[in-house]
């Protein structure tokens, strides 16, 4: 990863972090139709997405000016940062590492993780969690990246990438940080619901070729959960290991697995690494075949 000051993620973060402050108001303001506030975060979204896309274009448009080896190269530095799946791997280590030491230290690990409050989670549903976020951010940091980069070049895996980011930081119900993002981050989540469904999708089947084996009852269990996408990853994940997953008073993925070891945590890791070079391997051929059959 390039340091967080040269970072094109981390400066999406800031905007939008700089841009929430002013469109969603305090934690105290009545829970009430706003929409003013939603335009108000909808032209923000539009121009930080307007700006994300012309740099990725413009960038793209001079890598597109130089030499094949060259182009290959500066093309390759600027999508790395839009993928995240060596960091993602080390953050879920961590949790693990952090749950030998005691169950406090798994919860504090997790929750630079995870959104969700992990102040009561026992040492199973830590694990959960760490798994969940694996499998869901397989979709969001790597998957999805490279599918929008074979559909739309750099600016579709940039795009993508700020659509999430914004998704992540801005579309709550409700309160979060301080701030009331019922309004102000309601149309923030739409864009990331679109660009993520088949992306989502196509992880699903990615961890499936990485398990040799047709996870059964996927669909039925990805519907669980209240997002349109993130119960596929995580769903194929829980039913590949044979592992139940939740989320507490939300939902219960595969409910008939068994509970979670430490030994699983390694398990999906080995699993993701797996879909991972698979989903190499077909972006790679996508973009090489058009190019390899005009030759011949």
């Amino acid at each position: 990863e390039p340091p967080a000051r040269w970072h094109p993620v981390v400066w999406m973060g800031h905007y939008l972090g700089w841009a929430g402050r002013r469109i969603a108001p305090p934690a105290e303001t009545p829970l009430a139709a706003d929409h003013r506030r939603l335009l108000a975060g909808a032209l923000a979204w539009c121009a930080g997405a307007g700006a994300v896309g012309c740099a990725a274009l413009a960038l793209q448009w001079l890598a597109g000016q130089m030499p094949v080896w060259a182009a290959a190269l500066v093309t390759g530095a600027a999508l790395k940062p839009m993928l995240a799946w060596r960091m993602l791997g080390r953050e879920v280590l961590s949790v693990e590492r952090a749950l030998h030491e005691s169950l406090d230290a798994g919860r504090q690990q997790l929750s630079y993780l995870v959104s969700r409050d992990v102040t009561w989670l026992s040492e199973n549903q830590v694990r959960e969690s760490a798994i969940e976020s694996l499998a869901e951010n397989l979709n969001d940091s790597v998957v999805a990246p490279i599918f929008w980069f074979v559909v739309a070049g750099l600016p579709g895996a940039a795009l993508y990438r700020f659509a999430n980011t914004a998704g992540a930081m801005w579309g709550y119900r409700g309160v979060r940080g301080g701030r009331v993002w019922e309004w102000a981050g309601k149309f923030a989540a739409r864009p990331d619901d679109v660009l993520s469904w088949l992306p989502a999708r196509i992880t699903a089947l990615l961890l499936a070729l990485a398990a040799l084996r047709w996870p059964r009852g996927l669909v039925r269990e990805a519907r669980r959960t209240p997002s349109p996408n993130s119960g596929w990853p995580m769903a194929a994940m829980a039913l590949l290991l044979d592992v139940r997953l939740g989320k507490p008073d939300f939902y219960v993925l595969h409910r008939d697995g068994r509970n979670i070891k430490a030994e699983d945590v390694l398990r999906a890791l080995r699993l993701g690494a797996r879909a991972v070079v698979w989903a190499a391997l077909f972006a790679s051929a996508a973009l090489l075949g058009p190019e390899l059959e005009w030759k011949a």
